[in-house]
C-alpha cells in the first residue's frame, strides 16, 4: 500500500468510523476477504470470520439503536468513548508502511476526524429526535450507515479524490456544528 492509499484510507476510514464503526470494520474485512484490496498485515485480521461475524453482528445492533428515538442517543454517547479511539487504531494500523511518525500523524487526524463526524451525527440525530416523526430518524440512521460503507470502499478505490471528500465533509461537519450550536442557544433562550 502506498503511503498515499494509508493516508487517504486513514482519513476515510477516520470519518466512516465516526458515523458507524462497526460497518466500517465489516466493510474493509469484506473488502480484504474477497481481496478487492490488501490491508497491511496486521489489519488482516479483519477478514477474519469470527471478526467479520462480531462486526456484523455488533453493525445489526446499532442498526437497530438507531431507530429507536433517544435509545440513539444514548447508543452515540456512549459510542464516544469508543469510534475515536478505535478510528486512530486503524489509522495506525493502516500506515504500517510508513514511518513511525507518519504512523501516529495518520491515527491522530483519524482520531480527531472520527471525532468530528461523530460529534455531528451526534448532534444531529438528537436534534432530529425533537421532531415527533420517525421517518427523519430513520432516513439519517440509513445514510449514517450507507456513507459509512460507500466511503470506506472509496477511499480504497479513488485515494486522492477521497481525501478531497474528507475534507469537503469535513467543512460541512463544521458548518452543521456552528448552525445547531445556535439552535440550541436560541430553543434555550426560548425555555
Amino acid at each position: 500500500m502506498s503511503p498515499l492509499q494509508a493516508i487517504s484510507l486513514a482519513l476515510g476510514t477516520g470519518f466512516s468510523s465516526g458515523l458507524n464503526l462497526y460497518a466500517t470494520v465489516a466493510t474493509l474485512g469484506l473488502l480484504e476477504r474477497f481481496h478487492v484490496i490488501h490491508l497491511p498485515e496486521k489489519l488482516q485480521v479483519l477478514s477474519h470470520p469470527i471478526v467479520l461475524g462480531f462486526a456484523v453482528a455488533l453493525y445489526i445492533l446499532e442498526f437497530l439503536a438507531d431507530k429507536v428515538p433517544y435509545l440513539d442517543t444514548v447508543w452515540d454517547f456512549l459510542h464516544t468513548f469508543i469510534r475515536p479511539p478505535a478510528a486512530a487504531v486503524l489509522a495506525f494500523g493502516v500506515s504500517a508502511g510508513l514511518g513511525s511518525e507518519w504512523r501516529w500523524t495518520a491515527a491522530l487526524l483519524a482520531g480527531g476526524i472520527a471525532l468530528t463526524s461523530h460529534g455531528t451525527k451526534a448532534s444531529t440525530r438528537a436534534a432530529a429526535n425533537t421532531v415527533p416523526e420517525p421517518f427523519s430518524n430513520w432516513a439519517l440512521s440509513i445514510g449514517e450507515d450507507l456513507l459509512a460503507v460507500w466511503l470506506t470502499w472509496f477511499t480504497t478505490a479513488h485515494p486522492i479524490l477521497a481525501i478531497v471528500l474528507v475534507v469537503l465533509l469535513l467543512i460541512l461537519c463544521f458548518y452543521l456544528l456552528f448552525k445547531l450550536f445556535h439552535f440550541l442557544r436560541s430553543a434555550l433562550r426560548t425555555l
